[in-house]
């Protein structure tokens, strides 16, 4: 689809959206307070944004126990690489280009945290065993070094409905994932089959 009023410039931009208050622009922070651990602590969630050498952008969950994000020191977070699907994105975007966002969800509450940093790929055996899950020791790390961050107000939570609406039962997204990887990967399986690979690989492969 072509547009045809489109915003080019910083003026048109500015002729429609004004600048945010000095309340907002303030809030930012450059290392980890005790609210900011304390978010951190309690997330079970974070999604990971980063850039390929390209600019082509990938946004990658990453999910566990609350805690399972751990912050080192002022500046510095760590995250697990769990069982996922081998793709590697984030990390193979992270050797051609380290900068990455992150914003941490806490269920049940309307803030985010979102954070801005350069990140590397660590395999120091303290750090992995200081990650380990159910026995399992991650064999990657990835550690987000902290230039920037803030506390996101919760009015798309709050709009959403996020974390109180009745959603419907999962009967009816139950074979969305199947019926997508059989179409898009052109699979010679029913969707039934790629269901329970899914499914089996949910139950046995976590950690």
């Amino acid at each position: 689809m072509e547009f045809r009023d489109r915003i080019e410039t910083l003026e048109q931009f500015r002729e429609v959206m004004r600048p945010a208050s000095r309340l907002v622009t303030d809030k930012e922070f450059d290392t980890f307070d005790d609210e900011c651990r304390e978010f951190i602590a309690r997330s079970p969630f974070v999604l990971v944004a980063s850039t390929d050498g390209f600019g082509k952008i990938d946004i990658s969950p990453k999910g566990d126990e609350p805690g399972f994000v751990r912050v080192l020191d002022d500046q510095t977070l760590v995250i697990p690489d769990r069982f996922g699907n081998h793709r590697t994105d984030t990390f193979l975007n992270v050797l051609e280009h380290p900068y990455v966002g992150l914003i941490f969800l806490v269920p049940g509450h309307k803030n985010t945290l979102r954070l801005r940093g350069q990140a590397e790929i660590v395999r120091d055996v303290e750090v992995r065993e200081r990650l380990a899950a159910n026995g399992s020791v991650p064999d990657l790390v990835l550690a987000v070094h902290l230039t920037t961050g803030y506390f996101h107000c919760g009015k798309c939570i709050i709009r959403s409905d996020l974390w109180t609406r009745e959603h419907e039962e999962r009967s009816a997204d139950d074979r969305l994932l199947a019926r997508a990887m059989v179409r898009h990967g052109r699979l010679d399986l029913t969707v039934e089959q790629m269901h329970d690979i899914i499914d089996d690989d949910e139950r046995t492969r976590l950690y």
